[in-house]
C-alpha cells in the first residue's frame, strides 16, 4: 500500500499528519505535484514532479495509484477515477470519496 498525495492543493498541516503516519506504520507517501517541493528527512516520503498543465498531476495519480493505495485529493475527478478502479480516495479532511455521497459527479463509466 502506498499513500498518494495531490500535493498541489493539499494543506501543509494535512501533509505533515500523513508524514508522522507513514513513519510510525512504515508506508510509503508519494506527493505529485507541477512544482518544487520542500525537502523530507524520511526515505518513505518521495516528491514527484511532473510538467506544468491542466490535470497533468491528477492524470499522473490516475496512472500509478493501484486499487490497494490510498489517494488524497481535493479533486473530485481524481477521486472519482481512483473509485472508479476500485481504490480508496479521501479529502484532505478524512472524509471519503463513494459512488453514494454527495460529492460524487462520476465524470467516467468504467
Amino acid at each position: 500500500m502506498k499513500i498518494w498525495i495531490d500535493a498541489d492543493a493539499c494543506p501543509r498541516v494535512i501533509k505533515e499528519i500523513i508524514f508522522r503516519a507513514s513513519e510510525r506504520l512504515n508506508l510509503p507517501v508519494l506527493l505529485v505535484a507541477n512544482k518544487s517541493m520542500s525537502k523530507h528527512n524520511s526515505e518513505l516520503i518521495e516528491s514527484i514532479i511532473v510538467a506544468d498543465g491542466f490535470d497533468v498531476a491528477d492524470d499522473y495519480i490516475a496512472e500509478h495509484a493501484s486499487p490497494e493505495d490510498l489517494v488524497i485529493t481535493a479533486d473530485i475527478p481524481l477521486a472519482a477515477r481512483i473509485v472508479v478502479i476500485g481504490g480508496v480516495a479521501l479529502d484532505p479532511r478524512g472524509e471519503r470519496y463513494t459512488e453514494e455521497n454527495k460529492c460524487w459527479r462520476a465524470p467516467f463509466d468504467a
